[in-house]
């Protein structure tokens, strides 16, 4: 996208919304795309935060995803980042890939490490159905990882980041002292937010039922609904309260302020003691969740390698 493409973007919501407020601007931007110009067209523009589809710091992990950028490109794009005026960034790395190294996973944090990252967010490899990588695994191509060998390395992402000061606020996300991002923050508690744009995604909550809708995703199709004054939705659902704090309890057990159970009631109306008392101590028993304090459910390390476990036993 040019940066005058950029701006037109900018400020036609700045037009639209009182943007008054706004703590974080956020660009997300692949290794390839980022150069000097750019970044110095995005900082004039406001934008504050840079989020760095990185993946893997090594040409082979690179060449297994299938990505345009090389490990060079990605380690210049980090450069450029940090000498501009846009300070804040996060990068994006993947682990559990097949035929990569436990040594590899570990040099890819260190590297991130040694950069000083701001803000890092780590995911497991998943294959999913219908792509090439599900096809290779089905005509055994291609080995996936081990659930043991995946827990492990994720086990030692925590451990790693954790002793080098990064704070690990969500099951994915790990940021230094005052880089938590906004945005996901802003999700992760369950408020409001609007997204602009083909496929963009929004949840709105003011009286029941609350609402999500997506935008279509085909950029003509968008336009074309949009010269007619008709709303660019493609999907769109009304969320009663029992989904609502289904919501909730998948949403807070993945942040490391954990699941508020007084909040669960009186917004949701929603006792997980009462509903699934058996059920919380079994995983407490099994170290999947710390005692319960202050009505506070949180994830232990154990417990974060096997959240959606954890969360599917404690839906409603």
């Amino acid at each position: 996208m040019l940066i005058e493409e950029v701006e037109t973007i900018l400020l036609k919501i700045h037009d639209l919304y009182d943007t008054s407020v706004l703590q974080e601007v956020t660009f997300e931007m692949n290794p390839e795309d980022v150069t000097q110009e750019y970044l110095s067209g995005l900082a004039r523009l406001g934008v504050d935060r840079i989020s760095l589809g990185v993946q893997s710091f090594f040409d082979s992990d690179l060449k297994f995803l299938t990505r345009i950028h090389d490990a060079s490109v990605a380690r210049q794009s980090i450069d450029l980042i940090q000498k501009s005026d846009i300070k804040k960034f996060s990068i994006d790395l993947i682990f559990g890939i097949p035929g990569q190294d436990m040594e590899y996973w570990a040099a890819n944090l260190q590297i991130a490490r040694d950069y000083q990252i701001p803000h890092i967010s780590t995911y497991g490899l998943t294959i999913e159905e219908n792509t090439p990588l599900h096809k290779q695994v089905q005509n055994g191509i291609v080995t996936p990882i081990s659930d043991e060998d995946h827990s492990q390395r994720f086990l030692f992402t925590m451990d790693f980041l954790r002793e080098h000061g990064y704070e690990h606020y969500e099951i994915s996300s790990f940021a230094l002292k005052g880089a938590r991002s906004f945005h996901n923050h802003r999700y992760w508690s369950h408020s409001n937010y609007i997204g602009c744009g083909p496929s963009a995604h929004s949840f709105w909550w003011k009286g029941l039922p609350a609402r999500r809708w997506e935008n279509v995703r085909n950029l003509k199709s968008y336009e074309a609904l949009l010269a007619g004054y008709t709303r660019p939705t493609d999907e769109q659902e009304a969320l009663s309260l029992d989904v609502l704090a289904r919501e909730y309890i998948m949403l807070r057990l993945r942040t490391s302020d954990g699941l508020d159970l007084n909040i669960l009631e009186e917004r949701y109306g929603a006792d997980l003691l009462l509903e699934r008392v058996d059920v919380l101590a079994q995983l407490e028993e099994s170290a999947f969740i710390h005692p319960i304090r202050n009505q506070i459910v949180s994830l232990t390390d154990q417990g974060k390698t096997i959240c959606n476990s954890v969360i599917e036993k404690l839906m409603l």
